[in-house]
């Protein structure tokens, strides 16, 4: 149980203190990854960015996810064609679906970063950091995102998973830090004493204190 998403950044940062000599990026998935992402990267001393990843919902079950969708210079989808198929999704809904999200991704961006452009990841340590994972489908298109984007290695940060996601999650990836992996495994919330829903302003207020330091400022203008 923690106490909250910083006090799990924390405990995660201590377990990653390897990394800080490789000069990484942290890239955390809003809006829950980013105070957990934020803790890592000022122990690393480490530029943060997010990681703009969208879930594709099954018609009538928006928890269920038939793929996902990632911002990038060019948008990423990724589809698990098993459950498609098993649910006999029309690909009309799929396109749709993936409209809607790509839209709240830009929604995002501009809400996140305005016109700043983003740290470029290719050849870097990146770290992809959020708060927990459920499913895996939504951090598995976000990592070969990150992978695809040129990353020279890749480490999954996260407080809480099941074991099973875990290790499905392991080909993925270079290192994977879990700090609990707990039998049975409910909803990530119950997991923290305080998880309180986070406002897009939240989320812009650590970027700008995080984006303060010197060091992510001189990693941005390419020093």
């Amino acid at each position: 149980m923690f106490v909250d998403r910083a006090a799990a950044g924390r405990e995660l940062a201590r377990r990653l203190k390897h990394l800080r000599v490789e000069r990484p990026i942290v890239l955390a998935l809003p809006r829950g990854g980013v105070p957990v992402g934020f803790e890592i990267a000022e122990a690393l001393d480490a530029p943060l960015e997010i990681l703009l990843v969208r879930k594709i919902g099954a018609p009538g079950q928006p928890e269920l996810a038939l793929g996902a969708v990632v911002d990038g210079d060019a948008a990423q989808v990724l589809i698990d064609e098993g459950i498609v198929r098993a649910l006999a999704v029309d690909q009309t809904y799929i396109e749709s679906e993936t409209r809607r999200q790509l839209a709240e991704i830009e929604r995002r961006r501009l809400a996140y970063l305005g016109c700043r452009p983003a740290v470029p990841i290719a050849g870097r340590t990146a770290v992809v950091v959020d708060d927990g994972i459920a499913t895996g489908s939504t951090v598995r298109a976000a990592l070969r995102a990150v992978a695809n984007a040129g990353a020279a290695k890749v480490t999954l940060a996260i407080p809480v998973a099941p074991q099973d996601v875990v290790e499905a999650l392991r080909s993925e990836v270079d290192e994977i830090v879990c700090l609990a992996t707990p039998r049975p495994f409910f909803a990530v919330g119950a997991h923290y004493r305080q998880f309180a829903q986070l406002a897009d302003a939240d989320v812009t207020a650590l970027l700008e204190l995080r984006r303060r330091s010197p060091t992510p400022s001189s990693d941005a203008s390419g020093a």
